[in-house]
């Protein structure tokens, strides 16, 4: 079983930049893909970034594409999420998320591990 913890939520102004953090323990970290989903009020969670066991390769939603950058540090068990040019339809709970494979982390299917979200909130 892993464990994660999400940090780094917060309350900003459309065009400012947040970056989160998921602390990771448990199993060894560096064997799983790793994501984030957001979800918003009144909608379903939704697949924001992803990125494989090594960090070579990344997955981004569209909406997201050029704003906001995944990255991970085996060495310390934590993966990050850089989000630039925030917008206020960005506000959401983000959630970090790990899988067995990168289809599973990406998809809609179930077998993902979850953290408890941490909120960011973009005003106008």
């Amino acid at each position: 079983q892993v464990q994660l913890v999400e940090s780094g939520g917060g309350l900003v102004q459309a065009g400012d930049s947040l970056r989160l953090s998921c602390a990771v323990s448990g199993r060894t970290f560096s064997w799983y893909p790793m994501g984030w989903f957001r979800q918003a009020p009144g909608k379903e969670r939704e697949f924001v970034a992803g990125i494989n066991w090594s960090g070579s390769n990344t997955y981004y939603a569209d909406s997201v594409k050029g704003r906001f950058s995944i990255s991970r540090d085996n060495a310390k068990n934590t993966v990050y999420l850089q989000m630039n040019s925030l917008k206020p339809e960005d506000t959401a709970v983000y959630y970090c998320a790990a899988a067995s494979t990168v289809e599973v982390l990406t998809s809609n299917a179930g077998g993902k591990s979850w953290g408890q979200g941490t909120q960011v909130t973009v005003s106008s």
